[in-house]
């Protein structure tokens, strides 16, 4: 029997194995943190369940431990989450021997490249149009269900529903570019390109050669247009490429036969009448970008115009991103958790009504900050810094001139002097928009999303009784 070994311990890290041992594969899950240090970021009870599934299904799971590439334990293929950096020492080891060595979204490929994918990645943007494209396909009648780094694990559904899909609709971040060789969707979407993830990546060159690998597989590619840094890149050896712009006709790259763009407030999709943008509710000049290039996806799969104005007209936005949680003492309560890097959470500073509130940090990511610190300097009453940034956002605020800042430590404290800040400075909106990675203290940028969630929800006003205003989406 194969032997497979999976590391990272994390949804996609189970999917896998659960998928292989459904593929008759000898199976070995793997994760280099400790059952403790894996509780901490997450419900230890929920931890437990999940081993003790695994195990029953016939899955070896070690924590605390990495795979071993001596003999006899060498094993055919290692599969790895997308939390895993590729250049950690194994994983080294494993391509100098030519052992097998994929990603998990690589390996749900393996098994669903007979389904059409629409695979979208950039810096930022990428969830919001993920989404936006499955809810037009969904609405059209299809059972195209996002995955990647949204909704389903990819490997998820090869092994639950694979018989029934029309189309798979995937969240693609470099990471799992990167350990990915043969995926290749039907339909390829660039969101954005600004520096992240270059502790990893080393260089922004590199950086971009990973996206650009998995458009230049694609058969159909759209662009946004409004991108600085793509406008300028010589993409031309690429053929099938689609251009979008909310800037009108007139600002396109090539030709408005493939090209998206808003003229006299209407969405024109390659030459046809979609419908008015006034039917898109969501804000930010950043989430109609998002919005045309869902349109030219939905247009490039065959979708009618009716169901994609439908779609536009009812989609609700995505959770932690510039996410409405409640009213309290009327200040209202965003939850930009998404925001992980400085462009992220600039857009989101851009998009409320100033003064704000404004909590960030986390795990600091390298990047540019002048433009989100302007946007700080120009919205931001008070900033609450929370987790391992926390004084490395002080000095660089003090460096520019920005002394409205509070080192408060955990999102508990956030959010209570959130409260007292905001009635002193009499700001309008509580904003988490972390400019940070979410792992010095949380699974994941959803795990912190949800304890903001938590704290606004349990709001109470003590003289009536009652909680805040109920949740709906900004």
């Amino acid at each position: 029997m194969s032997q497979a070994e999976i590391i990272g311990l994390g949804r996609s890290g189970i999917a896998a194995a659960k998928l292989l041992k459904q593929n008759g594969w000898n199976v070995t899950l793997n994760d280099a943190a400790t059952s403790e240090s894996i509780a901490r970021r997450s419900n230890g009870s929920e931890l437990e369940a999940s081993i003790n599934n695994l195990v029953a299904a016939g899955i070896k799971v070690k924590l605390g431990h990495t795979p071993s590439l001596t003999s006899p334990n060498v094993p055919d293929l290692i599969v790895v989450s997308p939390g895993v950096p590729w250049d950690i020492p194994v994983l080294v080891e494993a391509r100098q021997q030519n052992i097998a060595t994929i990603g998990e979204i690589e390996l749900a490929w393996r098994y669903l490249k007979s389904i059409p994918w629409i695979g979208i990645t950039g810096t930022n943007g990428k969830t919001t149009t993920t989404a936006l494209i499955a809810a037009i396909l969904q609405m059209a009648g299809y059972d195209a269900p996002a995955c990647g780094n949204i909704g389903y694990a990819a490997c998820e559904l090869a092994f639950e529903k694979n018989k029934s899909l029309d189309w798979i609709v995937a969240e693609i971040s470099s990471y799992q570019i990167e350990s990915s060789v043969e995926l290749a969707p039907k339909i390829g979407v660039w969101t954005t390109f600004t520096p992240d993830h270059l502790s990893r990546h080393k260089t922004l060159a590199h950086y971009y050669e990973i996206k650009a690998s998995l458009l230049d597989r694609c058969q159909e590619k759209i662009i946004n247009g409004d991108d600085p840094y793509l406008r300028q890149m010589e993409i031309a050896q690429w053929q099938n490429v689609y251009w979008t712009s909310i800037k009108g006709k007139d600002k396109l790259v090539g030709s408005p036969d493939k090209g998206v763009y808003i003229e006299d407030a209407w969405i024109i999709a390659m030459g046809e009448l979609i419908c008015p943008i006034s039917l898109f509710k969501m804000p930010g000049t950043h989430n109609r970008q998002n919005l045309l290039m869902a349109v030219a996806a939905a247009k490039l799969a065959g979708i009618d115009k009716t169901a994609i104005a439908q779609a536009v007209a009812t989609f609700p936005g995505v959770p932690h991103r510039l996410e409405y949680i409640c009213t309290y003492q009327g200040v209202d309560f965003i939850n930009d958790s998404k925001a992980t890097n400085y462009d992220a959470a600039e857009v989101g500073l851009a998009s409320v009504k100033a003064p704000v509130i404004l909590i960030a940090g986390g795990e600091a990511k390298e990047g540019d900050d002048p433009k989100w610190i302007e946007q700080i300097k120009a919205k931001a009453a008070k900033v609450l810094l929370i987790g391992e940034a926390a004084e490395t956002f002080a000095q660089r605020l003090s460096q520019c001139n920005y002394n409205a800042y509070e080192i408060v430590e955990t999102m508990e404290n956030a959010v209570a002097r959130s409260i007292e800040v905001a009635k002193t400075e009499r700001a309008k909106v509580v904003l988490l928009s972390p400019a940070c990675a979410s792992f010095d203290r949380y699974q994941s940028f959803e795990h912190r999303g949800e304890h903001f969630r938590q704290l606004c929800e349990g709001l109470i006003l003590p003289s009536k009784g009652r909680a805040c205003t109920p949740r709906q989406q900004l």
